[in-house]
């Protein structure tokens, strides 16, 4: 019954393949275990310098290396995606290079003006002084003379190539010189997808160490007899998966791979519901903003302190743990080499995406809720557990206004995201039965209110 209801209302296919994601994780995964087992491995093959661990933070940023590259390997050789007309580009068009001089000095005009804009606010936000940033700082303020070089031989390929070479970056130069008519809207366009990609790329970087040192540098073997213990494990490798695939998908923001950013949200309400969620906007961490939700509990490890002593039911949660952050990772790891925030980079239904539009959310904040257990507080007040109730639910409805913004930017960019969400309603485990709830509730309500208008 299920196939031929599939067959009759198929899903929408997906802009990034299966593999690309999975082969991210997997190449990834080499560079986690040689950086673990760095000691033996120097030893094996008596190799010189120390005998530890590989959990420094340009370890940590060689594994983008390492996940990117069987990422873009597939994408070019097997889904071809440089082929693709969403790219922009036409191979066959082979224009002169005399024929794009023009339009491409003045697409680096606004290229260059915009780093320099970057490169100013990173200057002048003092959260980039300090740790976790100063890595991230350190990293781009090197790559500057270098992609500042690549730029021109790039943008003089890539426009003898483009369909329309004057894109949103050419009409934001075209304004900075004055000598052609610009519009508005497109300088708009390109001031939003960089401000994404400024914004998140650092913060990316910036967390992608600590994460790595914390899974390479224990011993695993003490992991095993402990639920806890192996539990929090897991938990940091789904986070170091999610944390790493992200930052290679805000890094390979590239036309010839199919992952640019085709729009930011243009919606304010967007902007501040996922500003509200990252630093130095973050409202829920640390104890001091207002909707810190664990005060007087132990944090996100109360679950392990509520249910101590129980050990049937600690590896039980610690299963869910681990599952409910799988499905976090997994969110991520399908959007392969196009992941981030606010953009539209074209449209995913495969993987977590076939269950729920926000696979992300719905595991996240689960997590929190299993993890933080916010009702169950160490004073035994009643008052901290409701408070802290309240603010993690406080924390939900954010995401769920997240989420709400993000469909409103996606609806109105793609006919292909509009029968996604369509198909959604009908099929998705769990969105379908979500859906007809609210219907039905809706309906109830148009009831209700056609009755007492009758009465009246």
């Amino acid at each position: 019954m299920s196939a031929s209801l599939s067959s009759a209302d198929p899903r929408p296919s997906s802009d990034v393949s299966a593999p690309v994601g999975w082969l991210g994780v997997a190449g990834l995964s080499v560079w986690i275990l040689v950086c673990h087992y760095w000691p033996q491995i120097a030893d094996a093959f008596q190799l010189p310098g120390p005998r530890e661990r590989l959990t420094g933070p340009y370890a940590a940023l060689m594994g983008l290396v390492f996940t990117a590259l069987p990422m873009v390997v597939w994408s070019l050789a097997v889904d071809k995606v440089h082929r693709r007309a969403s790219t922009g580009l036409d191979w066959s068009l082979r224009r002169p290079l005399g024929d794009v001089l023009d339009v491409s000095i003045t697409k680096l005009a606004g290229l260059w003006t915009t780093w320099a804009v970057i490169g100013a606010l990173y200057c002048l936000g003092r959260w980039y002084w300090s740790d976790p940033y100063l890595i991230a700082m350190d990293v781009l303020g090197t790559l500057v003379v270098p992609l500042f070089v690549a730029s021109v031989p790039y943008v003089l390929w890539l426009d003898r190539h483009m369909v329309n070479p004057r894109d949103a970056c050419w009409h934001f130069g075209a304004l900075l010189i004055g000598r052609e008519p610009f519009d508005i809207e497109q300088v708009k366009i390109h001031g939003r997808a960089w401000a994404v990609k400024g914004f998140f790329t650092a913060f990316m970087i910036s967390i992608v160490p600590g994460g790595f040192a914390n899974l390479v540098g224990p011993d695993w073997s003490g992991f095993l007899a402990s639920p806890v213990a192996l539990a929090m494990l897991l938990v940091t490798l789904m986070f170091v998966l999610d944390e790493q695939i992200g930052s290679v998908g805000y890094i390979l923001t590239m036309k010839p791979l199919d992952a640019q950013i085709r729009s930011a949200n243009p919606y304010l309400a967007g902007w501040l519901a996922a500003l509200l969620c990252y630093p130095p906007f973050q409202m829920m961490a640390p104890a001091d903003r207002p909707l810190f939700y664990l005060a007087n509990t132990r944090g996100d490890d109360n679950w392990m302190h509520v249910l101590a002593g129980q050990d049937e039911l600690l590896w039980a949660w610690a299963v869910l743990l681990v599952l409910l952050t799988f499905c976090y990772a997994w969110a991520t790891v399908a959007f392969g080499i196009r992941f981030s925030n606010l953009t539209y980079r074209g449209v995913l239904t495969n993987g977590p995406y076939r269950f729920t539009r926000h696979p992300a959310y719905l595991a996240k904040n689960t997590f929190w809720w299993c993890a933080s257990m916010p009702f169950f507080v160490s004073n035994g007040s009643a008052v901290d557990a409701v408070r802290n109730t309240f603010f993690l639910g406080c924390v939900s409805a954010i995401y769920y206004w997240r989420a709400l913004t993000e469909e409103r930017h996606l609806l109105a960019e793609d006919q292909k995201y509009r029968d996604y969400h369509a198909w959604m309603n009908r099929n998705g485990a769990i969105t379908a039965p979500l859906h007809r709830l609210g219907q039905a509730l809706l309906r109830n309500r148009a009831a209700l209110a056609a009755k007492g208008a009758e009465q009246a």
